[in-house]
């Protein structure tokens, strides 16, 4: 059974950093794309960020790029988001979610498999 599970959430001050850890088991990483998404309240979900964990191509969205970084270790099964430079508008819950590489875009609203999410809060 594929089980992605995040944490790393948490409140922390507007130029702050934070990073979020993705735990995936029930599949080999190295065959899969892990994207990071966030959905603030009364917003859409957003794709942030993914990599490609079989040939390590990644993706920012504009909104994050020179801020976060994405890296994954496929012997530990682990993805990560280090957030830098946090501002108030990176509030959101957080979420990881993975799908096979070459299924669908990095990242894609839909991706088979999710997380639970995590909260990030930033103040001001």
């Amino acid at each position: 059974e594929v089980q992605l599970v995040e944490s790393g959430g948490g409140l922390v001050q507007a130029g702050g950093s934070l990073r979020l850890s993705c735990a995936a088991s029930g599949f080999t990483l190295d065959d899969y794309q892990i994207g990071w998404f966030r959905q603030a309240p009364g917003k859409e979900r957003e794709g942030v960020s993914c990599i490609n964990s079989s040939d390590g191509s990644v993706y920012y969205a504009d909104s994050v790029k020179g801020r976060f970084t994405i890296s994954s270790d496929n012997a530990k099964n682990m993805v990560y988001l280090q957030m830098n430079s946090l501002k108030p508008e990176d509030t959101a819950v957080y979420y990881c979610a993975a799908d096979l590489v070459g299924r669908l875009d990095c990242p894609s609203p839909d991706f088979g498999s999710w997380g639970q999410g995590t909260q990030v809060t930033v103040s001001s």
